[in-house]
């Protein structure tokens, strides 16, 4: 699975927007953004500027899973001038692992 967080994007495209957007987005018990934690799985913007997140959370019992993906809708679609809509489906496959945090963050995190 190819990591987002790996990927370069062009911060004056929409795509690039959003993971600026996302990188403002934290879980309130680590202190990492959601991007480099790996939980960002795909972004699909469609013709229409409708945006679709796929994202995970480290784990099915965590205590923001009610209120973290609204936050990112809500976020993408108030901080995104160019986003019509935007929708984020929670996935448990594949699971999130620590391998999936970016270098920066396992540093953050003391993982290194």
């Amino acid at each position: 699975m190819e990591l987002l967080h790996e990927k370069t994007f062009d911060t004056e495209s929409t795509e690039g927007k959003i993971v600026e957007v996302l990188k403002t987005v934290y879980d309130p018990e680590i202190p990492v953004d959601i991007f480099s934690m790996g939980l960002i799985y795909e972004i699909e913007i469609s013709d229409t500027q409708d945006v679709h997140v796929t994202m995970t959370l480290t784990s099915p019992a965590c205590p923001v899973a009610g209120t973290l993906p609204p936050e990112v809708e809500h976020k993408i679609k108030g901080q995104v001038d160019e986003v019509n809509a935007a929708t984020v489906e929670v996935v448990w496959d594949p699971p999130w692992t620590t391998n999936m945090m970016s270098e920066g963050a396992k540093l953050e995190l003391g993982m290194m």
